[in-house]
């Protein structure tokens, strides 16, 4: 631990575990002050679904600490079914957790770090916001928006000092993944355990997608900005 992140203000969002506890890990051991929001309550409850609560806590959390350096929107969900089974009701709750929720956070980060001349926010996307991936469908279309919002932020706030990157995980270990794995390999017809060991070698780990959102939190990464980090074992080079 360098504490390259000392007195620096982070917030999270989809905090209480999996990913989002270990990026708050991640800040928090390199100095920062973090504030952990989730749906189910961990510092901070918030639902992402709520415009209003989602500015409130932001504004609440610069106002407290004086500052807000860091933010990364980080709430997700997904289900496993084929887009011509999906319901309108099924892909408006996905997309406004997946996608309203990260536009809102980002939208209201921004509104804080601009006069402020400084800021990092570091959206959490998917390898399926680049390329295709069947019966995620509306998963990897709200990560193809998050990938797309994050470009067009980034071009926005580059002259005002704000940087927004994003992380782009292929599978890993995490309870999202491991919830679906009984759907997915019954939607496949193979374990699909075994088509990640043959496409991306294993497992990624919770921490080692922290760690690509600590470099782009911090000023190692001051010169990257509407970029989207794939972290992936490979699976994005091996998809067809």
């Amino acid at each position: 631990m360098s504490g390259e992140l000392e007195g620096r203000v982070a917030l999270v969002t989809g905090a209480g575990k999996g990913v989002g506890a270990a990026i708050c890990d991640a800040l928090e051991g390199e100095g920062a002050i973090v504030v952990r929001t989730d749906i189910s309550g961990t510092d901070v409850e918030l639902d992402v679904r709520d415009e209003a609560a989602v500015g409130r806590v932001l504004n609440e959390t610069a106002e407290k600490h004086g500052r807000l350096d860091i933010v990364v929107p980080n709430a997700g969900v997904a289900f496993v079914k084929p887009i011509t089974e999906t319901s309108l009701a099924e892909w408006r709750e996905l997309m406004s957790i997946n996608l309203d929720g990260v536009f809102v956070t980002a939208r209201e980060a921004a509104k804080i770090m601009a006069p402020a001349g400084k800021g990092a926010i570091v959206n959490i996307a998917s390898v399926t916001g680049l390329r295709s991936a069947p019966l995620i469908g509306a998963y990897g279309a709200s990560k193809h928006g998050v990938v797309g919002l994050t470009k067009t932020m980034g071009a926005e706030l580059r002259d005002v000092g704000v940087r927004v990157n994003c992380v782009c995980p292929g599978f890993a270990d995490t309870e999202m993944v491991s919830s679906h794995a009984e759907e997915l390999t019954a939607a496949i017809g193979a374990p699909v355990h075994d088509v990640i060991d043959a496409r991306q070698g294993r497992l990624g780990t919770a921490e080692e997608i922290a760690r690509t959102v600590l470099f782009l939190a911090s000023d190692r990464s001051s010169f990257s900005t509407s970029n989207a980090y794939v972290m992936d074992g490979g699976l994005y080079a091996a998809l067809v």
